[in-house]
């Protein structure tokens, strides 16, 4: 039996956790500033079609390619989980970055400032370091396994709300397989009927960033990637919060449903879908794939 790529790098091979988030940083905010010089060319990029109502331009791959070339060049033989360049890379093994290099390119192309780079560090499949640059705004939020969460250098903390009536909650629409919006809609029904709002702005990473500082009091997802989730999933943990998949088990670095929190409106949230009628368990993210 050949050993696996971790066991031929061996633990003592892994990097700090504190140089891989000061690099996860420095890459984040060197890709944010190319998208910020771009952010008025909109309307020369060259814009393509991945999917419906799924765009990719040539700033997303400039970035993803900036943010590869910044991390190789610190950690040889890392491994990439990207939006663009490696989408069906795994991170179970070794180092892996895992790399949205433009979170909301939507909204970038309409001028909506809310768009972020987001990067996140994994050894073994666990997540140990990560980054969300706002590029719009220039707000940026990061974290280490074990050392807290910060927005821009001071530490954040998850809300303290615990009645839903009081509560404002994040959700991103299925917008990739609107098949699934039926089931979306009994969700966000049951959500919106107990609580003071829900927002939807486009950009994951972000939304996980505002749950981490106590602007949400959770968030949820029926569909995300990795990349959507990964180091906006570990600032929230960091910030005292909880992020599970929608049923409540763990979240794995791969395709999932997403639900985070503070924990008592993680729980809630978490029983409120499950009553909604909609099943939790794979059977959205089967009918969506």
């Amino acid at each position: 039996m050949q050993p696996t790529r971790a066991e031929k790098q061996g633990q003592a091979d892994r990097p700090a956790d504190e140089r891989l988030l000061a690099a996860v940083i420095d890459a984040a905010s060197q890709a944010a500033a190319g998208i910020a010089r771009r952010a008025g060319e909109v309307r020369t990029l060259d814009v393509r079609f991945k999917s419906p109502s799924d765009f990719v331009s040539d700033v997303d791959v400039e970035a993803e390619t900036l943010i590869r070339q910044r991390l190789e060049h610190e950690f040889p033989g890392c491994s990439f989980l990207g939006e663009e360049l490696s989408p069906d890379a795994s991170a179970a093994e070794g180092l892996v970055f895992i790399v949205d290099p433009l979170d909301g390119t939507t909204n970038f192309l309409h001028g909506y400032p809310e768009y972020a780079v987001s990067i996140a560090a994994a050894f073994d499949g666990e997540l140990i370091a990560g980054v969300v640059h706002n590029a719009a705004t220039g707000e940026v939020f990061f974290a280490r396994r074990g050392e807290g969460a910060f927005r821009d250098g001071t530490p954040i903390r998850v809300s303290t709300t615990s009645e839903p009536a009081r509560a404002l909650i994040g959700t991103g629409f299925p917008f990739r397989a609107v098949d699934v919006l039926n089931d979306y809609v009994h969700q966000f029904y049951a959500v919106a009927r107990a609580t003071s709002g829900i927002r939807r702005a486009g950009a994951a990473a972000l939304d996980l960033a505002d749950v981490a500082c106590g602007r949400f009091d959770a968030f949820w997802e029926p569909l995300l990637s990795a990349w959507d989730f990964a180091a906006g999933a570990l600032l929230v943990r960091e910030a005292g919060g909880t992020v599970t998949a929608l049923d409540g088990g763990p979240l794995p670095l791969q395709r999932s449903s997403i639900l985070a929190g503070n924990p008592a409106l993680h729980r809630w949230l978490r029983d409120t879908i499950a009553q909604s009628g909609v099943p939790m368990t794979s059977t959205m993210e089967i009918r969506a794939s």
